[in-house]
Formats: structure tokens, sequence, C-alpha cells
């Protein structure tokens, strides 16, 4: 007898395999739009995928400029990056000012990122990129009344003044505890500060509005107001509140010393067992 043959493999065994490994590929196109959904999230605000620079360089043609592990670590982790010292984050900076956040980007989303900016069309416009008309005289108005929270933001976020100041002669004072946008538009460009207002990419201002956006007409009021007050801050002159709160003080001080004179010029002068005691003198 003749030796056993191995049975023969199903015909319908390899399409069906080809089917499910295929299936477990995401598409290029489920890809593509897995970063693009990544990137206009986290990325639209500061970064176009053309050549134009927005408040951080234009993206084209990065993955062939770039060695891309650098690339991950820098969307992922760029304060870090940039705290190592690494010399062309350190160059970007020193150029574009704004260091970029870090946003909490994965790996996977920064690799998604990438592959859309591959092969996203480079000429495509982005929101930001469009041309705004120019502001009227009302819109300049509520901005800053928004900016110092005479009006309220129509989704209860808090105001620009709580954190920012700027400086001009209508706005009185601001917060220190971030950047100072009295030159915010000769710094980044209008297009970049619409695109941070309407979109911000840090994770503090991201957490703030979170819930409260900033509607369009609050964004275009916000946007005219800062671009009024970088265009006359020469004409405007930084506030020094420490001589006038001394000068108020004093005044205040005198005031309250003079008013407290004529509530006591009525009162009792000398010792009540004085009169006492004279009384049992005069007595004896």
């Amino acid at each position: 007898m003749g030796r056993p043959r191995a049975p023969k493999p199903s015909s319908l065994g390899r399409p069906f395999a080809l089917a499910v490994l295929l299936a477990s590929i995401p598409s290029q196109a489920q890809a593509q739009s897995a970063g693009e959904d990544v990137f206009r999230t986290t990325c639209a605000a500061c970064h176009t995928t053309g050549a134009d620079r927005l408040v951080g360089p234009g993206l084209e043609g990065i993955n062939d400029r770039r060695d891309r592990e650098w690339l991950i670590a820098f969307i992922t982790t760029p304060d870090q990056v940039i705290a190592g010292g690494d010399s062309i984050a350190t160059r970007l900076l020193a150029e574009y000012i704004v260091p970029m956040p870090n946003l909490g980007t994965t790996r996977a989303q920064a690799e998604a990122v990438l592959d859309y900016i591959r092969g996203a069309a480079s000429d495509a416009p982005s929101p930001a990129q469009e041309e705004a008309p120019p502001a009227t005289e009302e819109q300049i108005l509520l901005g800053q009344a928004l900016f110092q929270g005479h009006t309220r933001l129509t989704n209860g976020g808090p105001t620009c003044n709580s954190c920012h100041d700027v400086i001009n002669d209508a706005v009185i004072g601001g917060g220190i505890l971030a950047t100072e946008l009295t030159t915010v538009f000769t710094r980044l460009g209008g297009a970049g500060v619409r695109a941070i207002i309407g979109s911000p990419p840090f994770p503090v201002m991201q957490k703030a509005y979170e819930d409260r956006p900033l509607t369009e007409d609050e964004v275009a009021g916000l946007v005219a107001f800062l671009e009024r007050a970088d265009a006359e801050h020469a004409l405007h002159q930084p506030r020094d509140y420490g001589i006038k709160l001394f000068g108020f003080g004093v005044v205040g001080a005198a005031l309250l010393l003079g008013l407290y004179s004529l509530a006591w010029s009525g009162r009792k002068r000398g010792s009540v067992n004085q009169e006492i005691f004279d009384r049992q003198i005069r007595s004896t």
C-alpha cells in the first residue's frame, strides 16, 4: 500500500483567513480619520498642514524634515524635550516664543497625526487662516467688556483678566497668572490669536472652558479688542498702582482720624472718680 496522503486544505480556508486578517487591520481611511480628529482637536489651533505659519510652524513635509521618533517624543512630551535642552526644540522656542504645551497626547495619537499630515492636502486652508472682516467699534467694545468681566460670557466661563493683563487705559488691571497680552497680535498674528481663543491648546484654558466654550461673537469681540490694544499700546502707559495706593492710604487714614476726632469731641474728659472726690472735698 502507498503512503497516505495529507489532507488537502480546503479551498475556502484561505479566503476566510485573509478576510479575518484584513478585518483586524484598520483601513487607511479610518487611520486618516482618526489622525484628522486628533489634529483638529489638539493641533489646529497652532499649526496648519501646509507651509503657512500660525502660532507654530506649518507642518507640511514635517515627516521628511524630522526623525519620526523625535516627532513622537515632541508631540507626546514637549515639555520634557524642551527641558532636556534639545537643540531643535530650543531653536523652535526662540523663534516662535510660545512653548508647545503637553496635551497628554498618546503615542498612538501622535502616530495617527503624523500619518494624517503626510496625506493631508497642503493647500487646504484651516478655519484659523480664513480672512476675517475688519472689526467694528461695537465688537471692540464688546471684547473690552468681556475681557474685564463687565459683560459675562454666555456659557459662564471665567473672564480673561482673571489670568491675563493688557496695558490699556480702558482696562482696570488684570491677573498675572498667565501671559501679558498687550502685544499678542504682534507676536502671534491675527490668525494665531483667533485660533487660540476659539480653540485653546493649553491644558489650563482647555479645562477652564471645557464645558463653557466661547461663542463666535465673543471670540470675534475679544480678538477685535486685543487687536486694538496692540495697535494703540504705544499710546498707553503701564499702570503703577504702588504710589497711588500709598497716596490713597494716607488720605484715607487722615479722613478716618478726622472722623474719629469728631466722634470723640463730646466724650467725657477726666475721671469719673475725680468728680466724686472733688464733691467729698467740698462737703468737708
